[in-house]
């Protein structure tokens, strides 16, 4: 019952042990097991435990070694603190017992006491005993009292570096010691920034010739994952996984073609020379390897080889299901963005996927690749909508029907012939069901904002819709007729081009800020911050390492970073008055580095006129607490109107100050460095218990400078249509400037030092720079605090120094000539 999930009561399980300890009169071994085993996994109060525990003393001493070790398991389970004492020797003497069953349960059970209970003095009195079990003769046992010693020393790094010094040399037979050693000379490698990791590294080589294959797979793991090794490094681990390759087990084909995926994210040429062994591998009876198999050669191909890994990956699909599919694809995603000349090859190969039978992931993942190749790859883009629109020609899956039509809408009108994509859109306006109807609709009104020659077709299809059986397609239709007959073309860029982009989090609370505090002019649109991405986890190699991905729950709508930070600031009542957040630092800015004393980073946080600087501290020493937190500011244009102090910080737990500063009232003022100090009050405490002394002494330490830039002023904002957003701002207050780079070195490097500068969206994919190009032009949108909209042009020219002539418009001259005269 209890393996199977049952939960019982405080009664049941009572009544349970009650009744369960009358059968230790019972002399049937398998029984006395059974015993054992109930009272280890009932929940028992410690005052009924003790009835048992003489029980059990007994058949861990008695000379009956059927049951002895499920005694000292069941009894360590039940013991705590206050009965551990007496049964100190017997436990002690266990450890070194001449049978291996009973020796390894008193080593994995006195392991389990040192994480509950932490009786660590006790066991560390115990070090001859286990000293003795790591020079048994089973394996087992060997292994777990190498578990036994790490768990006693792992927080003393020289006791540690002793102990791989003792047993990195020899003395170690049990195979599975040798991978727990392997995995401890990893940790301190990884924790030892030093270069004195040479003995270790020649142990892990060493045991790539070990006579056991778990070993050598391990150590070969090991080498492939340690940080700051080159391709030469692991040259030897990848010739031991190639030979794993050919081997006749199952299990090791699958570790080392695993292994070997990861390896080839970062390594690809490393891992070359197994290409033809992975070749053999892909007519493999598991599919999990043969799956392995086709994504790493995907990895490692060169352009060469494409066309004939693309006949391969055709062959194979059709044997494997769609779980192996969907890895697959990702892995041809991943192939079309390294060599973008061959995407047309590519690209029918999942064109011909999309027409094959498959669940709603496949297909959704397909189209996601396909949509990922165009947005990175110019190039592709016609190839690849016209896939997507025969796609939707049979789609089933309305979802993706939308997700390409809004696609097409977007992206369409910019190919070189547009009118070919409305056949395939306007005959969704007739098959299909409302939703997809109306993204249809949306589509076809885009196709009209933007081509001129196409506006009287689109027109009268759109009057054709005006006939829908359903609501919300006649209410659109209406409503596009109407901006597009206007030929207004501000209004056709607000309401057709560029979206409502407002944070709903920074909406929410502008306007509720508005009704607590009325004004007399009325509510601005463009004073609601921007959204900003979700918070997301970057996407590591998981799918490298795992074959097929869990079912997954439909994710709820994740918060952007800034509305994370929104919310936080909105509950602390120094700063509620201050209005919505306008803008929140892309990523923490350290101001010390994280082996120091103290680690703090600082996010800021821009409102309409004042900044809040987000201070997260933590402090590395164990031997201190830190009390009343504060970062001191100084700026020559700043005014520090408050402090936010941490109550307490204490070890490794961080802890969050503020300080509140007055931004200057001319922007041009806003860029600057601030000196910034960190000032506490510091207690001693004891390392063991955290306990801190009484009274303290007033400290402080010297943190970096803050740069505030001009980016803190401006918050992204996406044009679909540049131009004609451009064109409707007047050129008479446009603004000019032309600047000579001699410190950077290439138009890659120019752009993306003035997109981080200025802050603002890069649009319609000018952050992406074509192969062999020497000029190049910078489209930039944004809005300032208060809500201006600006848009910035920038020709660059590189013929061994960076030239460029920067040009701003915004409805504000002085803002015009800040923008161009800051760089």
């Amino acid at each position: 019952m209890i393996n199977q999930g049952e939960q019982l009561s405080t009664t049941e399980a009572r009544e349970a042990f009650f009744a369960t300890t009358r059968l230790f009169q019972s002399k049937d071994v398998t029984l006395r097991r059974m015993v054992h085993l109930v009272i280890k996994e009932l929940p028992t109060a410690p005052d009924d435990a003790i009835i048992a525990t003489s029980s059990l003393t007994k058949d861990m001493t008695g000379k009956e070694d059927g049951y002895r070790a499920t005694a000292i398991r069941s009894l360590c389970k039940i013991t705590d603190m206050t009965m551990l004492t007496a049964i100190e020797r017997y436990l002690k003497q266990a450890l070194v017992d001449r049978n291996p069953a009973v020796s390894s349960a008193a080593l994995v059970s006195t392991l389990h006491l040192g994480r509950d209970n932490n009786p660590a003095e006790m066991v560390k009195r115990w070090t001859n005993e286990i000293n003795e079990a790591l020079n048994s003769d089973n394996v087992m046992v060997q292994y777990h009292a190498l578990g036994l010693m790490y768990s006693v020393k792992k927080h003393d790094r020289l006791a540690v570096s002793k102990l791989l010094a003792k047993y990195t040399k020899g003395g170690v037979r049990s195979p599975y010691a040798s991978c727990f050693l392997i995995r401890i000379a990893c940790k301190v490698i990884e924790e030892n920034e030093q270069d004195n990791n040479g003995p270790l590294i020649d142990f892990l080589e060493s045991c790539l010739r070990h006579k056991s294959e778990i070993v050598i797979y391990e150590a070969a793991r090991a080498l492939c994952n340690l940080p700051n090794l080159s391709g030469k490094d692991i040259a030897p681990a990848i010739s031991v996984l190639q030979l794993f390759l050919s081997s006749p087990k199952p299990t090791l084909r699958f570790a080392a073609v695993k292994t070997l995926n990861k390896v080839a994210t970062n390594y690809p040429s490393s891992v070359t020379m197994c290409n033809l062994d992975l070749e053999h591998l892909i007519s493999d009876t598991n599919r999990s390897i043969a799956t392995l198999a086709i994504t790493t050669l995907l990895k490692t191909g060169n352009e060469g080889s494409i066309d004939r890994l693309m006949k391969q990956i055709q062959s194979f699909m059709s044997e494997i299901p769609d779980e192996f599919k969907i890895v697959v694809v990702r892995a041809i995603q991943g192939l079309c963005l390294k060599f973008p000349k061959k995407h047309d090859v590519m690209m029918n190969l999942l064109s011909t996927m999309l027409r094959d039978e498959g669940g709603y992931q496949y297909k959704e993942a397909i189209v996601n690749t396909i949509i990922a190749v165009i947005e990175a790859n110019p190039a592709s883009q016609d190839t690849g909508l016209y896939h997507l629109c025969e796609f939707i020609e049979d789609c089933e899956h309305g979802v993706l029907a939308t997700k390409i039509l809004h696609l097409l809408g977007r992206e369409g009108p910019k190919t070189p012939t547009p009118s070919k994509f409305i056949r395939y859109i306007y005959n969704r306006v007739i098959l299909e069901n409302p939703t997809v109807r109306a993204a249809a609709v949306t589509s076809l009104a885009k196709f009209g904002a933007v081509c001129a020659n196409l506006k009287p077709s689109i027109l009268v299809l759109l009057r054709r819709c005006l006939f829908d059986t359903h609501d919300e397609v006649r209410d659109r239709a209406t409503f596009y007729l109407g901006v597009l007959e206007s030929n207004n073309p501000s209004l056709i860029s607000q309401y057709l081009l560029d979206t409502l982009q407002s944070s709903i989090v920074g909406l929410q609370s502008l306007l509720v800020h508005y009704i607590d505090n009325p004004a007399k002019d009325a509510f601005n649109l463009n004073s609601v911050p921007i959204t900003t991405a979700p918070a997301e986890v970057t996407p590591s190699s998981k799918t490298d390492d795992m074959v097929v991905d869990a079912p997954r729950k439909p994710a709820l709508p994740s918060k952007s970073r800034q509305e994370e930070f929104a919310e936080k600031l909105g509950s602390i009542p120094e700063f509620a008055r201050l209005g919505p957040v306008f803008k929140s630092s892309s990523k923490p800015i350290e101001l010390s580095e994280s082996e120091t004393e103290y680690y703090v980073q600082c996010n800021v946080h821009t409102f309409p006129r004042h900044l809040v600087l987000q201070f997260d501290v933590t402090n590395t020493l164990n031997d201190q607490q830190l009390e009343n937190v504060m970062v001191e500011v100084a700026a020559e244009s700043y005014h520090v109107l408050g402090h936010l102090a941490c109550p307490v910080l204490t070890y490794n737990n961080p802890g969050t100050c503020y300080t509140l500063l007055q931004l200057p009232e001319d922007p041009a003022e806003v860029p600057n460095t601030l000196t910034c100090t960190l000032k506490f009050l510091v207690k001693d405490c004891d390392p063991a218990t955290g306990e801190a002394d009484p009274v303290g002494y007033d400290d402080e330490y010297v943190l970096e400078d803050l740069t505030i830039g001009l980016n803190a002023l401006f918050q992204k904002v996406f044009k679909s249509n540049f131009a004609a957003a451009w064109d409707e701002l007047s050129p008479e207050k446009q603004a000019d400037e032309t600047y000579t780079l001699t410190t950077v070195k290439s138009l890659e490097g120019a752009v993306e030092q003035l997109i981080t500068f200025f802050g603002m969206q890069p649009c319609e994919r000018t952050e992406r720079i074509a192969e062999g190009k020497s000029s190049h032009i910078l489209l930039l949108a944004g809005y300032f605090k208060d809500g201006v909209e600006c848009l910035i042009k920038t020709k660059i020219v590189f013929d061994g120094a960076v030239n460029m002539k920067v040009s701003a418009r915004s409805s504000d001259t002085s803002l015009n000539e800040l923008l161009v005269s800051s760089i």
